[in-house]
């Protein structure tokens, strides 16, 4: 809840600030003067609504859509000697960071992932691949789940939702006043809206979303540091350290969907600018990062 009143107070924060500073700064005046009346209050409400809106919806529908998205079957009675493992080593790791117990999933899949969701604490999910199942030793899967419940423990689910729904609202807010003026300004429409404004807004929110999801992806990646972090210290840090090396090994293997990227424990790499958009560090420098605060 701390986590959640944070960010809530923070973007509340930003489009205090934002107005105010638009209004210090003249710019409805100098807008009014071109006859454009843009009411930027009901504009900064409406685009926090929308903003919100959607990424809170998502993180609430989370858990159903990585259920559908990959096919993963949550255990409820273990089949075999595996999933009662997985099972219980779950348990044990979630009592360790004091979290309630998640479900725990298995998808089919080739590549050695695993992805961790869901609205809350207290909804979540820890699903890992049958190829994690079959290509890690014990204790790399052990690492792995670690990892999962430190997002989980960590609140990393809702945290990401709240940057996406701050990153939205600024999206939708900043395109439509770009739209605003090409319309009033340029193409001198003084009622109500003309074709530019749409057309100006939707390219710009085009490109706005685009830069913001840099934000968002950034986040992400530091978010695996923390939860590679707290693996180590459930799991132990040889034991991260060589889960990571044995993700190193298959990472030239298909990935989860693009919509899932970001949960999982590795995801695909980028070089020059698509490195602002990967959603994972590279899996050397998570690595480093834990040699380096062993010593």
């Amino acid at each position: 809840m701390k986590r959640v009143f944070l960010f809530l107070a923070t973007n509340l924060a930003i489009i205090v600030v934002l107005s105010i500073t638009l209004r210090l700064l003249g710019v409805e005046r100098i807008l009014d003067e071109q006859g454009v009346g843009l009411d930027f209050t009901a504009l900064l409400i409406f685009s926090a609504v929308i903003g919100f809106g959607g990424a809170l919806i998502s993180l609430m529908i989370s858990r159903w859509t990585a259920k559908r998205m990959t096919g993963a079957r949550v255990i409820e009675r273990p089949r075999d000697a595996t999933e009662q493992w997985l099972v219980e080593t779950v348990q044990r790791q979630a009592r360790q960071a004091g979290i309630p117990l998640p479900e725990v999933a298995v998808y089919d899949a080739p590549d050695i992932n695993a992805f961790a969701t869901g609205p809350s604490k207290r909804r979540s999910l820890v699903a890992v691949s049958t190829g994690l199942l079959r290509g890690m030793r014990r204790e790399e899967a052990e690492a792995v789940l670690a990892h999962e419940i430190s997002h989980v423990a960590n609140g990393d689910m809702v945290t990401l939702a709240l940057i996406q729904g701050v990153v939205n609202t600024f999206v939708i807010f900043l395109s439509r006043v770009i739209g605003h003026v090409v319309d009033r300004a340029v193409f001198k429409v003084e009622r109500g809206h003309g074709p530019a404004f749409w057309i100006t807004a939707i390219i710009a929110e085009i490109v706005l979303g685009i830069l913001a999801s840099a934000i968002v992806m950034w986040f992400s990646r530091r978010r695996e540091f923390r939860a590679d972090a707290g693996g180590a210290r459930l799991a132990g840090r040889g034991s991260m350290i060589a889960a990571l090396e044995r993700l190193r090994q298959s990472a030239d293997r298909p990935h989860l969907p693009d919509r899932m990227a970001a949960f999982g424990i590795s995801g695909p790499i980028g070089r020059g600018l698509k490195r602002l958009f990967m959603s994972h560090p590279p899996l050397e420098e998570r690595i480093a990062a834990l040699k380096a605060a062993q010593d």
